[in-house]
């Protein structure tokens, strides 16, 4: 039987070098089925609810395709359309969610409250981010990365991700780079350095996988001959003015620009981005803070890079819906045989 048949998809570390590999494997041949148009439906009268504290583009859009792409149904909860927390509890939801859905998806703030679901639900529960983790965007990214190095091990790849390292991508990425064995430098300001306990684990899990994770303020000492520049945006919303201010000030020489990218050493350098990028002044977030910032062509990366490197950016935000399929497929089918 299917391992991952009825298991939570929290965090990476729930999981092995070999299973990630398999959730990866199976993207890649629901990728083609797609482009091909000769996918199978396998989830038919399955049901799945969605819950969004937080909203979101793709990780809503990449589930719901998922879903309606394999022939199930979806219920999608936005922000204040439940009773979660305030007038009904946590273990309560769950336990009726549970009941009549076959799997639950949340994406909110507070990673206690998704394991809290996943304690007290009997079906699936998938984590589509929270403030600690976001690993449907790792999985994604590591699809992504194997896509463009087919012939690479991922304990041959050198990936940089300049910005905030204490996010939830950078608390992922560096459990993913400890799992399959990336090299793997965070490169930051230490005030946005991973919680010092997370990084030590994730360090020796990596040395155990032939891989190698650093942080470093370093720009020129992390980035020296690396694959991939990975970037996030530097603000969240509902954020204070005060939090941006101070952080911006911080990152501000670690945005990503040609400058950065000539520094690698590496012509063939490439860029990655989860999404969204304050790349140019399409936004009313990016207008304002280029203008009371003073910086240029961007923020935590620049407009002309971005342009550049857009291409393999929107194949990895692509790339979340065949990768969420997949956790879907593997996580509610007791066989997936394609």
């Amino acid at each position: 039987m299917n391992s991952f048949y009825q298991r939570h998809f929290l965090k990476l570390s729930d999981f092995t070098c070999s299973e990630l590999k398999k959730i990866i494997s199976l993207s890649k041949k629901l990728k083609v089925l797609k482009k091909k148009n000769k996918e199978i439906p396998m989830l038919r009268k399955k049901n799945i609810v969605l819950i969004f504290e937080k909203e979101s583009t793709r990780t809503r859009c990449s589930f719901e395709v998922a879903a309606f792409d394999q022939g199930a149904n979806v219920t999608y909860l936005g922000p204040g359309s439940t009773h979660l927390g305030t007038k009904e509890s946590i273990e309560d939801t769950a336990k009726i969610l549970g009941r009549m859905y076959d799997g639950i998806q949340y994406r909110g703030h507070n990673h206690e409250i998704i394991e809290t679901l996943s304690k007290y639900s009997n079906v699936p529960v998938w984590n589509g981010l929270t403030e600690k983790f976001h690993p449907t965007q790792l999985i994604s990214d590591l699809f992504t990365i194997q896509e463009i190095f087919p012939n690479k091990k991922f304990s041959d790849i050198k990936c940089a991700y300049v910005g905030d390292a204490r996010n939830n991508i950078g608390n992922s990425l560096l459990e993913a780079a400890s799992i399959v064995g990336l090299d793997l430098r965070l490169i930051s300001p230490k005030k946005y350095w991973p919680e010092k306990k997370f990084f030590i684990t994730c360090q020796k899990r990596s040395q155990k996988n032939n891989g190698k994770v650093i942080c470093t303020e370093n720009i020129l000492h992390g980035i020296e001959n690396v694959d991939f520049i990975y970037t996030d945006v530097w603000v969240s919303m509902g954020e204070s003015a005060e939090i941006w201010e101070k952080r911006i000030k911080l990152l501000r020489k670690y945005q990503v620009n040609d400058e950065m990218l000539n520094m690698t050493n590496n012509t063939q350098i490439k860029v990655l981005h989860c999404l969204p990028a304050l790349h140019d002044q399409k936004t009313e977030i990016s207008k304002s803070i280029l203008k009371q910032y003073a910086l240029k062509n961007g923020i935590e990366i620049t407009n002309d890079v971005f342009k550049k490197h857009e291409n393999i950016i929107f194949e990895q935000a692509e790339n979340r819906l065949h990768t969420i399929k997949s956790i879907l497929l593997l996580s509610l089918l007791k066989n997936v045989d394609l």
